[in-house]
């Protein structure tokens, strides 16, 4: 049976995972990236083409200074150590969001791994980082404003597919499954947009523990549903 093509995954519960274990919460983010490259690999595994993980929302710079800067420090780690394992399963590195307040070794290394991966055939990994949907739509919303303005673009002409052509993800398809580790019931401002029509499943799993088992469940209760998109 055919895997979605996109899968969208909120990573929520490393903190409480490490709470849990009377841990400091950046020991449960490094737990938590474990989980990353099992879910990317059982990705490959089942032919999901692009994997989009919200792994920083635009909220997130609310927490802790120390803990905030560790993320960063962890996500330069993670890249450099999962770059060969990206290379040897094909999988293509890219980022949404506003990449450029990030700080400036982040960038630097995400650059790096994203050129280093551009031809990679198999699944592209997409980590939404300073991402915000609202932020993304107000970000589209200006850039057709200028179009209009500047008389390139007829207001009378836009569609929604106007507009998704200038959000943050416009070279992908929207996802078809949503998946939000947790137990928590809400989209926390991510993809709103694109899961429109997508398919939600909620598993009381922490990050952490969500492994490629528990993907794979996802994926066949994804497959038991009947998608009408509004039809009989």
């Amino acid at each position: 049976m055919k895997s979605p093509r996109h899968i969208a995954i909120i990573m929520d519960g490393n903190g409480r995972w490490a709470k849990e274990r009377g841990l400091p919460r950046l020991k449960g983010h490094e737990r938590g990236a474990e989980s990353v490259r099992a879910i990317t690999e059982e990705c490959v595994a089942l032919g999901v083409e692009f994997l989009t993980l919200y792994a920083f929302s635009t909220e997130n710079w609310k927490r802790p200074e120390e803990e905030v800067a560790g993320l960063w420090v962890l996500l330069e780690h993670f890249l450099e150590m999962e770059l060969p394992t990206m290379m040897k399963n094909g999988v293509r590195l890219r980022a949404i969001g506003r990449i450029y307040e990030l700080p400036e070794s982040t960038q630097a290394k995400l650059a790096q791994t994203i050129a280093a991966t551009a031809k990679n055939p198999a699944t592209t990994l997409i980590l939404a980082l300073n991402y915000s949907s609202r932020t993304e739509l107000a970000d589209a919303a200006r850039a057709l404003a200028t179009e209009a303005a500047a008389g390139t673009l007829d207001p009378a002409t836009i569609t929604p597919d106007t507009l998704s052509a200038r959000l943050y993800t416009a070279e992908y398809p929207d996802p078809e499954l949503m998946i939000r580790t947790s137990g928590e019931l809400r989209l926390s401002n991510f993809l709103l947009w694109q899961l429109s029509y997508a398919e939600f499943y909620i598993t009381p799993k922490l990050w952490p523990d969500f492994g490629k088992a528990e993907l794979r469940e996802a994926v066949a209760s994804f497959h038991a549903r009947e998608r009408r998109f509004g039809g009989l």
